[in-house]
């Protein structure tokens, strides 16, 4: 009876402890050494994204007709009177003043730019333009420090560095099992990414597109301590007390 008491003992140490493969980060970080970097990520422009549009010339006059006008249909206004964007409608046009709809959706940044040069040059001769995506955001939630949507300035973020704004991982975060909802094309898409390897940098998933969610799923050990599984220390310690029981009865 004894024997039997401490191998149950010893089980349920084990299944209560995290392992170390369960915690560490990239561990197989050794084969990143000398990796390729992709440089070339740029965001896909979407319907329902808002585009902030600057066109500048060195005659200040010829810009103005082209200047986005305060209450025009379609386009979006902001607290900063200094920033204000164009809505890309579900036909994935935005309305640009004398040029009238352009279609938008499914370029990036660049592509946009050089478009609305081109067709802006046959009125400003010295024509800069510059496009960003206004509402660039990603959302975090689940087992993190600080759950949330975040705002991403430079139109660029990783997985990691999403993460990272977040706070990190609590105790009872899944590392093994990162969540990552995408709409695209109209569709939904969902991913999944196991932070304990660092074959994920190479997913379509390691660079976050506009309005991607986040979701990091509670470990065993977290999925215990919402009560939906059994606590296995409170067992234990019931079993050791129902089996020393036994023990002193049967003596």
């Amino acid at each position: 009876m004894r024997k039997s008491l401490l191998v149950l003992v010893a089980v349920f140490s084990l299944l209560s402890c995290a392992t170390k493969k369960q915690i560490l980060y990239f561990q197989d970080v050794d084969a990143l050494d000398q990796s390729t970097i992709d440089q070339k990520f740029e965001p896909i422009i979407e319907p329902n994204d808002i585009l902030h549009v600057s066109i500048s010339s060195i005659d200040s006059e010829v810009v103005k007709p082209f200047e986005r006008i305060t209450g025009l249909e379609g386009n979006i206004g902001n607290s900063n009177p200094g920033i204000q964007g164009y809505l890309v409608n579900t036909e994935g046009d935005i309305r640009f003043p004398v040029l009238g709809n352009v279609n938008v959706s499914g370029k990036t940044r660049g592509d946009v730019e050089k478009m609305l040069k081109e067709q802006l040059s046959e009125y400003i001769k010295d024509v800069v333009v510059d496009v960003r995506i206004m509402n660039f955001k990603v959302t975090v939630l689940g087992q993190v420090t600080h759950p949330g949507v975040f705002t991403v300035k430079d139109e660029r973020i990783t997985l990691p560095e999403a993460i990272g704004l977040a706070g990190d991982f609590t105790l009872d975060g899944n590392r093994n099992e990162v969540v990552i909802i995408r709409e695209e094309d109209g569709k939904r898409k969902v991913g999944r990414v196991d932070f304990t390897q660092t074959d994920f940098f190479n997913s379509p998933f390691y660079f976050l597109k506009q309005n991607d969610v986040v979701y990091v799923e509670p470990s065993l050990k977290g999925v215990k301590k919402s009560g939906f599984l059994p606590d296995i220390p409170a067992m234990l310690s019931l079993v050791t007390v129902i089996l020393s029981t036994v023990i002193i009865l049967t003596r």
